[in-house]
């Protein structure tokens, strides 16, 4: 028997700086991006009345409202990343257990987070049932 499944995709966008440590090169000093990101979830089943998964208004709403929280700042003196490196890398990692938290009580999961520092180069971080 087959389960049906359906992926949301929600975009957003923040900018900040950020200083790589322990990096050799121009990205150790402090500069800015404004960086693009991709927030995936799976749900499976829709609502009666609607036959949604969940409403986009309110995925974006959660989004926004979180990337808010590190929009025009300096990575470096925001927890966590005042003690890990504020990489691409990282942040996709904190924004997908950040997404994870206040999605909880929804009928969604997440599937993956993207972040991208400029249009040709992105991380993606998901988790893998072991």
């Amino acid at each position: 028997m087959k389960r049906s499944l359906w992926r949301l995709t929600i975009r957003g966008e923040f900018a900040s700086a950020h200083a790589l440590r322990h990096y050799q090169g121009k990205c150790e000093s402090l500069h800015g991006h404004n960086y693009a990101v991709e927030m995936v979830v799976e749900g499976e089943t829709l609502t009666p009345d609607t036959e949604l998964v969940v409403d986009f208004t309110v995925l974006k709403k959660e989004l926004r409202a979180e990337l808010a929280s590190i929009d025009h700042i300096n990575l470096n003196d925001f927890p966590p990343f005042d003690r890990i490196n504020p990489s691409s890398e990282n942040l996709a990692r904190y924004l997908y257990r950040r997404m994870q938290e206040r999605l909880a009580d929804m009928p969604v999961r997440m599937y993956s987070m993207t972040v991208g520092e400029t249009a040709i180069q992105s991380a993606t971080y998901m988790e893998l049932e072991a």
